[in-house]
């Protein structure tokens, strides 16, 4: 089916590649032998190999199996980086509870978690690991002209020269991630590698400083592409699109509002990124959107196959944990299957009543009705892909034989011709590609800057009121908008078009509403009704103790304990 994938690669020097800047995480080496650079680069694809395992790792978690992981956790599948930072951004807000009762679910969904939460963990150690493999490959002893040519590899040093610019990218990316989750995370760079020379935290402010010119400076390298060559390489479209989000947090990260810098570099990634819209935006989430056009819209995602490259993360988790045994058949009937259509079940993830409906547009769709999903009801949004079929409506997690709430059913085993590929394949892993970063997106952040920058509001006149409307229309058909929209309306369009994206935590804090009282939801807190402040510092993670312990110069997070 696809893709660039590849599992074994010999990383050179690996203990002390990971201690560069994970100092003493309990990180495993990703290669069992440390062998010297010319030694792992010998063979001139080594490099294509090379940057392959690191667009890779946002989906790996070992170069073994899917069962088994490169960091020391207790599940090796809930360990996976896209797993846990969608749990990070949407588990903490009201777009998503869990009833497993795991510590590190409960902790996250109940705003109680502390610097030793898996989920917490797990994403710090992978994005700091993520930077590392980035890095040792920018070192000048790996890649670097004279080191390239010294090997005799001068036919690939164009093709180096781009990996570099693309390394530098992936790391800002993964960057661009930490800082906001994280908020002052150490800035690792290949001069850390070793354990005599920790890396510093630089301050939320400086690390986005640093950001800000790293990709201001790769927008102007002539070796990153204009555009994207193949999927899923990056290009300077997708450095307009971390500099669009990031500018449009700016106020968050530093104290100081970039509304028309986000506006500007949104609508440069639109423009100028060489990215499509998908025709359709169910095809975006089906088992072959790698394929069927959905991949261009796609300007960061992770890769996942069923087959080749196995995962308990990644989609696997959003189709396999939204669904139990009597659910599965009857969502195989609600797509025209006599037989079920799904391989697994982990029956967890539930979305409120409240969410549902305050934040989609459920014309002709009532509890009561809602025996299928959204468009088979007649609902005026075709992204309210939710069924309550025997599901109580009162929200509550803390019972795990009870399914309340809605089932989401956005991503789910199908390809875009309908076909049942896990139970073909027979696995039980999904092959639904992950978006980090899309079109779609870009959308959004130049209308919410345009609104900011015009006193909230945006008119059916503005360039933002249209670029909602397209993504409307994309998805049903006709835009059916007021003549005038404000930020609320920009948030649920937000919802409705990335939930579970990994956007929500984010969103919350950019319009002040996710440690307010005043904007509940079930469960917020661990209060069923919600309606409680949550503690300001809550509004990024906490620097995990490991790293507090292994790298002398760092601090903790205000609100956290040091150590």
């Amino acid at each position: 089916m696809k893709k660039i994938l590849f599992y074994s690669v010999a990383l050179l020097t690996s203990a002390t590649m990971i201690t560069s800047c994970l100092g003493d995480l309990d990180a495993e080496p990703l290669a069992e032998t440390t062998i010297t650079a010319n030694k792992a680069f010998e063979a001139p694809e080594s490099y294509d190999q090379y940057v392959n395992y690191a667009y890779s790792y946002f989906s790996l978690v070992s170069q073994a199996d899917p069962g088994s992981s490169d960091i020391a956790v207790s599940d090796a599948g809930q360990s996976e980086f896209i797993r846990q930072y969608m749990i990070l951004n949407e588990l903490s807000t009201d777009a998503l509870k869990c009833n497993w009762g795991d510590d590190y679910i409960d902790g996250i969904q109940y705003s109680k978690w502390t610097n030793t939460n898996n989920a917490v963990m797990a994403v710090y150690l992978r994005g700091l690991k993520a930077v590392a493999i980035c890095n040792q490959f920018l070192d000048e002893s790996v890649s670097g002209d004279g080191a390239v040519t010294g090997r005799g590899h001068e036919a690939k040093l164009d093709d180096v020269r781009a990996y570099r610019a693309e390394m530098r990218l992936l790391r800002a990316i993964y960057y661009e991630i930490l800082m906001d989750l994280y908020g002052n995370p150490p800035l690792c760079l290949p001069e850390n590698i070793g354990t005599t020379n920790f890396p510093q935290q630089l301050g939320r402010a400086g690390l986005f400083a640093w950001l800000e010119d790293e990709l201001l400076e790769l927008i102007a390298d002539k070796n990153l592409p204009a555009t994207r060559k193949v999927y899923p390489r990056l290009s300077k479209g997708a450095a307009y699109a971390v500099l669009a989000r990031m500018y449009l947090n700016a106020e968050v990260y530093t104290g100081s509002a970039r509304w028309a810098d986000a506006q500007k570099y949104a609508e440069l990634a639109i423009n100028e990124g060489g990215y499509e819209l998908a025709s359709k935006w169910s095809d975006l989430f089906r088992q072959d959107n790698s394929t069927n056009g959905a991949q261009n819209e796609m300007i960061v995602a992770a890769l996942y196959d069923g087959l080749t490259t196995p995962s308990y993360g990644g989609t696997t988790h959003l189709i396999s944990a939204s669904v139990f045994a009597d659910l599965r058949l009857i969502v195989s009937g609600l797509f025209g299957f006599s037989s079920d259509i799904y391989n697994d079940q982990w029956n967890g993830y539930h979305v409120s009543d409240e969410f549902v409906q305050q934040n989609f547009q459920l014309q002709g769709v009532s509890w009561e009705n809602a025996d299928g999903w959204g468009y088979d009801r007649g609902v005026s949004d075709q992204r309210a892909l939710f069924t309550n079929a025997g599901f109580t409506q009162a929200m509550d997690p803390e019972k795990a034989d009870i399914n309340t709430g809605w089932a989401c059913l956005k991503w789910y085993p199908l390809t875009s011709d309908n076909r049942p590929l896990m139970v073909e394949q027979g696995v039980v892993f999904s092959s639904a590609d992950f978006p980090i970063f899309r079109l779609a997106e870009m959308y959004l952040i130049s209308a919410e800057a345009e609104a900011r920058q015009n006193g909230g509001t945006l008119t059916s006149s503005s360039n933002g009121y249209k670029r909602i409307s397209d993504l409307r229309i994309r998805a049903n058909g006709q835009a059916d908008m007021p003549l005038t929209i404000d930020l609320d309306y920009i948030l649920q369009e937000r919802v409705r078009e990335l939930m579970w994206e990994g956007h929500r935590r984010t969103d919350l804090i950019r319009y002040g509403y996710y440690t307010t009282a005043s904007f509940p939801w079930p469960y917020k807190g661990g209060i069923p009704a919600g309606s409680v402040a949550l503690e300001d510092y809550r509004t990024v993670y906490p620097i995990i103790t490991t790293d507090l312990i292994a790298n002398p110069n760092l601090e903790q997070n205000p609100g956290y304990p040091a150590l």
